[in-house]
């Protein structure tokens, strides 16, 4: 089977296992084929959608059996929407296929001996956990098949919500996510009533045309609210007039700002963000620790889970108040100002200036004068000469993203000769990659896998690297 297979049928097939971004797996003539929205024991007939000598990619079209293990979805647009694949799988099954997803490419793909395996932390929460959304306005918004629409009535075609999987113009219109707790729901609602009365505009993605682009809702433990709409258009009366009504109708919202982002590509951290009422910023807390959060700054998107998440770092550090601590890629520098009073001095480097400047502001609010923070690409940054001129790291905390460290960054890291290595990763295939890298010098003494993102195949992993005698 080839390209040429393409939109053949495949009837009567089993489903056995779970793979790779969620999908599932089922196997034909000895072609493994990747199906999404399917769970092992469902027994279906697969449409091929895409063809390579040694795999499918196929959509379930008819369920001849449904599996044991299967439940059903609490959303409305699941299958739709992407953003919540495994809604069919029971929360004990997500955790055991993430597990097995960490072990397997630690131990499989990384030949890396693990001495020992903490079972995955669950998530105290499986719904409602976000403190973070991002939707998107669209003038042409995805229809459901039992959906007639009149294509000169272009209201109905207005959505706000999600985009579509591979449909860069197209957003699933959201009645209510399970993502983010109230009042996510009711402003999303209230905002896009607000615009359809007021015959406000929708982005069209394939014109790049409209008044209206993004809502960002974040939220906080401690109760605060930051609203962040962006505009495409500078249209000074309809922004305030939308404005006005938010801040109305959610008198509870701390933070209510505005960007207009008139470019075509949909980033806004090169934009200017406009406050238009209550301040520019919020707080979380961590313990004694509070963490300032304005409109770009980057927080872990489950506050809860990400708490654990550094409690457990912190306890694989096992730091001495005399150890330098080097935090690589800190971010906003959270756990480097986490661990910070328990260690002599903390460097964070970070290749976003602007995530700095938030670490040096938390810091500062902290009262922590041990840590220093550093931006610039981290190959760049972590040379020899560095390292000679702050010290030589006792312990190295990095926590990388997707795609995992630069080699050159390795060998660094090699050259230090830390006593240990705390390796967290939202990536367990670039982490095992790494890890093996790391091997002639390190073994793996444990690890504890994290579920942060329920409901997706998304696992965070943390590994404790032990310098060899």
């Amino acid at each position: 089977m080839g390209r040429k297979q393409k939109n053949s049928l495949l009837e009567n097939v089993t489903i056995i296992d779970i793979a790779a971004e969620g999908k599932a797996i089922a196997k034909v003539n000895d072609l493994v084929v990747f199906v999404p929205f399917v769970v092992p024991g469902d027994v279906v007939d697969i449409r091929v959608v895409n063809g390579r000598k040694s795999f499918l990619e196929g959509v379930a079209i008819k369920f001849h059996k449904y599996s044991e293990i299967r439940t059903n979805p609490i959303c409305e647009h699941f299958g739709v929407c992407g953003g919540c694949k495994w809604q069919i799988l029971p929360y004990a099954e997500q955790l055991k296929y993430k597990q097995k997803q960490v072990v397997d490419n630690l131990e499989r793909i990384g030949k890396v001996h693990l001495h020992e395996v903490n079972p995955i932390l669950a998530s105290e929460n499986v719904n409602y956990y976000r403190n973070k959304l991002e939707y998107t306005f669209s003038s042409i918004r995805w229809l459901y098949k039992d959906e007639i629409v009149d294509e000169t009535n272009r209201e109905k075609l207005n959505g706000l919500g999600f985009h579509i999987p591979r449909m860069f113009d197209k957003v699933v219109d959201v009645t209510h996510c399970y993502l983010q707790k109230e009042p996510s729901n009711k402003i999303r609602l209230e905002v896009k009533d607000f615009a359809l009365k007021n015959k406000f505009t929708f982005y069209n993605h394939r014109t790049h045309t409209g008044l209206l682009r993004n809502l960002i809702v974040r939220t906080s433990t401690t109760g605060e609210i930051m609203i962040i709409v962006i505009f495409h258009e500078n249209n000074q009366l309809a922004i305030s007039q939308l404005m006005n009504h938010i801040a109305t109708h959610f008198p509870e919202i701390t933070s209510l700002m505005y960007i207009v982002n008139e470019k075509i590509n949909d980033t806004y951290f090169d934009q200017n963000v406009i406050l238009f009422k209550g301040k520019d910023h919020f707080f979380e807390q961590m313990e004694d620790l509070r963490f300032k959060i304005g409109p770009k700054s980057f927080y872990q998107t489950n506050s809860e889970q990400a708490f654990n998440m550094y409690k457990i770092v912190r306890e694989y550090a096992d730091l001495k108040p005399t150890d330098i601590v080097y935090d690589l890629y800190t971010g906003t520098g959270t756990i480097a100002n986490f661990v910070a009073k328990n260690a002599k001095k903390v460097i964070g480097i970070e290749s976003i200036p602007e995530a700095i400047e938030d670490a040096k502001v938390n810091a500062e609010i902290n009262n922590i004068n041990n840590a220093e923070f550093f931006a610039g690409d981290m190959k760049d940054i972590l040379t020899t000469d560095f390292i000679s001129m702050h010290g030589t790291p006792d312990v190295i905390i990095t926590d990388p993203p997707r795609a995992g460290m630069h080699n050159d960054v390795i060998a660094r890291l090699l050259e230090t000769n830390a006593r240990k290595i705390v390796y967290v990763s939202c990536n367990a295939a670039t982490q095992a990659r790494d890890i093996s890298l790391m091997s002639e010098k390190y073994d793996v003494i444990k690890i504890q896998p994290i579920d942060m993102f329920p409901y997706t195949h998304h696992v965070e992993n943390i590994a404790l690297l032990i310098l060899k005698n």
